[in-house]
Formats: C-alpha cells, sequence, structure tokens
C-alpha cells in the first residue's frame, strides 16, 4: 500500500469517521515531552496538552513504564473480585489529596455524573430531602463534557440544541456572582453546588479572586455540597496541586480526570467524606473498568511525576511569565484583547466576534512556524503547555505567538 500522505488521512478519517469534532489539519504520529511530530516529520511544540490531560508531557517515561510493567501481569478483573493493585491506589490518592474515601471511574464526564449521583443519596439519605427534590446549581458557561446529564447543564447552544429533553432537577445561575448562588442556596431542596474553579471549555475564565471562597462557605452555611470539577484544573495545572487550594478550602466533592493518568489510559475520580461516599451501597454504582489494575498504577506513577518533578511550582512560575511577556505584547496590539488564567492554563481573547475566523486563522499560523493550540468560542485561544516546559522552550513559544499575532495586527 501506497504511503498515505496527510490530506488522504484526514479524507479517510472524515469518510469513516463521525463528524462530531473539528481538528486542525494536522496528523500527529509521535509524542515526546513538549513536542509532538506529525506524520511527515515535522516537529511542534504542543501547546493544548489534550485539553490538559498530558501536564506531565507526552509519553513520560515513568508513566509509560507502569502501563506496561502492570499490563504484562493483569490488566482486568472488573470488581466483581478484588485485585492486589486498588487497594495501593486508593490509599494514595486519598492520603495525597486528604479524603476519607475515592471512588475510581474512566473519564472527566463520568466524574461529574457520579459526583451529582453522590450528591443526590446524600441529599435523601442525610440532608433528608423529599424523594425526587432534589437540585443540583450549576453556573453559565459550564463545561463538563457532552453525555446528557453534562449537557443539560450546559448554556452552549452546540451543546444542546436537538437533543433534549433534559436533565430534571438543575438550576443554572451565573458565574461568578455571589448573590445569586445565596439567593438559589435558599431552597432547602437543593443538595450541591457544582462549579469549575476556571472555566476552561469556556475560554479560561478565571472568576474574582475571593469567589470560590465566598462560594464554599455559602454552601457550607446552607448545608449544600460544593462540588469542584478539577478534571481540568487539577494535577498542577494552575500551579498549585488543586486550583482550590489557591483559596485554601477543600470542597466536599472532587472530580479529577485528564492528567490523572498523563495521557496514557482513561482514568478519573471522584473523592469525598466517609458520611458521603458511604451514601452509595453496592450495586448502586460502578464501572466495569473503573480502578483497573493498569489505570491504577499509572495514575499513581502520574501523580509521582507531578510531585516528584516540581510541575506544580513551575507551572506557577512560567505561568507568570508567560502572562507578563503577552500582557506587554497586547499593550500595543489591535489584534488581542487581553490574556487571562492561573498557572499553565491562559487563554487569549482576539478582536474578532465569535462567528469571525480570526483566531483559527491565528492557529493555523502558529502551527505552520510549530506551535499547536486551538481556538475555543470562536474568538478565544488557549494556551496550556506540559508542565515540564521550561523557561528556555517557552521563550520560543512566545516568540512564535507574538510573531503570529503582529501578522494579524489591524
Amino acid at each position: 500500500m501506497n504511503k498515505l500522505s496527510p490530506q488522504n488521512i484526514i479524507d479517510l478519517e472524515y469518510k469513516f469517521g463521525a463528524h462530531n469534532y473539528h481538528p486542525l489539519p494536522v496528523v500527529l504520529k509521535e509524542g515526546s515531552g513538549v513536542f509532538v511530530w506529525d506524520v511527515e516529520g515535522k516537529k511542534y511544540y504542543d501547546f493544548l496538552s489534550a485539553y490538559s490531560a498530558v501536564n506531565q508531557g507526552h509519553c513520560h517515561p515513568k508513566i509509560i513504564k507502569a502501563l506496561i510493567d502492570q499490563s504484562k501481569k493483569l490488566t482486568l478483573t472488573s470488581r466483581a473480585f478484588h485485585n492486589n493493585i486498588l487497594w495501593k491506589y486508593e490509599k494514595y490518592i486519598t492520603e495525597l489529596f486528604g479524603y476519607d474515601k475515592v471512588l475510581p471511574m474512566n473519564t472527566g464526564v463520568e466524574g461529574g455524573e457520579t459526583a451529582i449521583k453522590l450528591a443526590r443519596k446524600w441529599a435523601y439519605e442525610v440532608k433528608k430531602i423529599a424523594v425526587n427534590q432534589a437540585k443540583i446549581i450549576f453556573v453559565e458557561g459550564n463545561f463538563w463534557g457532552r453525555t446528557l446529564a453534562a449537557i443539560s447543564s450546559s448554556t452552549d447552544p452546540s451543546s444542546t440544541t436537538g437533543f433534549g429533553p433534559f436533565m430534571p432537577g438543575y438550576e443554572i445561575i451565573p458565574y461568578n456572582d455571589i448573590p445569586a448562588l445565596e439567593n438559589a442556596l435558599n431552597d432547602p431542596n437543593v443538595a450541591a453546588f457544582m462549579v469549575e474553579p476556571i472555566q476552561g471549555e469556556a475560554g479560561v475564565i478565571v472568576p474574582d479572586e475571593d469567589y470560590l471562597l465566598k462560594a464554599y462557605n455559602a454552601c457550607k452555611k446552607s448545608n449544600v455540597l460544593f462540588i469542584a470539577d478539577e478534571v481540568q484544573t487539577g494535577i498542577g495545572r494552575t500551579g498549585k496541586m488543586l486550583c482550590c487550594d489557591h483559596y485554601n478550602f477543600k470542597p466536599d466533592i472532587l472530580i479529577l480526570g485528564k492528567a490523572l493518568s498523563g495521557g496514557v489510559f482513561p482514568v478519573s475520580a471522584i473523592l469525598s467524606s466517609n458520611e458521603i461516599m458511604l451514601t452509595i451501597k453496592p450495586g448502586e454504582h460502578g464501572s466495569t473498568f473503573g480502578g483497573n489494575p493498569v489505570a491504577c498504577e499509572v495514575a499513581i506513577a502520574a501523580l509521582e511525576a507531578v510531585i516528584n518533578e516540581n510541575m506544580i511550582g513551575n507551572a506557577d512560575r512560567l505561568g507568570k511569565i508567560f502572562r507578563e511577556e503577552i500582557n506587554d505584547f497586547i499593550k500595543t496590539s489591535t489584534i488581542a484583547k487581553l490574556i487571562r488564567g492561573k498557572g499553565l492554563l491562559n487563554a487569549i481573547v482576539i478582536n474578532d466576534n465569535e462567528d469571525g475566523d480570526t483566531a483559527w486563522n491565528i492557529c493555523m499560523s502558529m502551527a505552520e512556524k510549530g506551535l499547536l493550540a486551538k481556538p475555543t468560542h470562536g474568538n478565544i485561544i488557549r494556551f496550556a503547555p506540559p508542565l515540564i516546559i521550561n523557561d528556555e522552550q517557552l521563550g520560543k513559544c512566545v516568540k512564535i505567538i507574538i510573531t503570529t499575532l503582529k501578522e494579524f495586527n489591524k
């Protein structure tokens, strides 16, 4: 068979696959650290990190070794039986994050669904809300996946149009609005408030500095569970192990995913207290692959890599440098409005409307220069390199970004 060109591969994917994504026309075949290579051998800096799943860098040797070693011994038992690895992971992750219990799942959206089920069960068993009356509060602009339960909380028409009817028992309020939350909490049937500490898919929307702690305290006052969706913001991405750590509080229910495996294997986790977690009894929730031996070893290795290699401190320090340098450019730029973020989770807002193609064209031009990023919501470009990036590499990438933005100055 003749060697396929990048366009041949894209055409075949389009022919045989569902059309539910619109990727940049780059066909990747290899990754190592902060770099990826396409099928023609072109090298790129990865500034998306698989939506922050690859915080530890592509094919981190410690994580890959854990994957290979365990996969040679035992991959899956289901939870019909015990295995000799799950307890080790459960002990490690609960002690690391300071929770009593962990419930292992596979994907971030499964984590969100599990957290909501858990909050509802707690509402009926502990808070004594009347049967089928429990409510979960969400905020506008949230994104935690595209299952029916997830899109039921969405305010994005691209997520909701054509997919109703939606999940009952949800209330959606404005983000970064404490009075709106306090008003919603007056309803005694509210079981939980679920929120991303920074809204990733919405365009790296960072709330006021006191918002999260005030929201947590308001929930405590009303006997409502605070659920932190840290699937994208967790595991060092914002310059702390958890984004909530910036504000010195511990959520009642914590959802982790993505970088929990370093992008090597689908792993998510829901952590909580005994009081909350033990309301779910055998047979009431589960997953065939959740907590499998390979996932457990991979997750331990992924967390150890973040801690032992000081990726958290690196994200904090280089994130500040990145925003400072981009801000210096923006002061005299006509194409970029602002940059926002924490740690190495950042976004630049482009001076265009959401229906425009400027941000897409900027990303195409950056790809030609060897840097991969992708727009979200039309006029926002998210920048999230692996947390192992160093000063020299960041400097080269900032130069690529600024050079490209200058080409589009109006």
